[in-house]
């Protein structure tokens, strides 16, 4: 058990893709955070990264596929996951609409 009013480190890393380079970015987290989430620091550092895969990729700075290297999931279950999230899986500028509204 986490005793309240301590700072845990956790390793926002991923190791899926262990050919590429990785950078670290360490995170300090109040340990009644960790309790309150209910999870591991394991399991707390890939909700946090997943947590801001699903948020760069909705503001549009990283592309589907950059977010799941970043969440350190496949694209695929990235893609699924966006809906717990309430984030669409595509977007769509009003110029692509008008696009395809011509080709159709």
């Amino acid at each position: 058990m986490l005793a309240t009013g301590r700072r845990r480190t956790l390793r926002l890393s991923t190791h899926l893709l262990s050919a590429r380079t990785m950078s670290h970015i360490l995170l300090d987290i109040p340990d009644e955070s960790l309790l309150s989430l209910k999870l591991t620091e394991q399991a707390a550092a890939a909700e946090i990264r997943l947590a801001a895969a699903v948020k760069l990729y909705e503001l549009g700075k990283l592309s589907s596929g950059a977010a799941a290297l970043l969440a350190g999931v496949p694209r695929v279950l990235f893609l699924g996951k966006l809906a717990d999230y309430g984030v669409a899986s595509f977007r769509h500028e009003a110029g692509d609409l008008e696009a395809e509204t011509r080709l159709a």
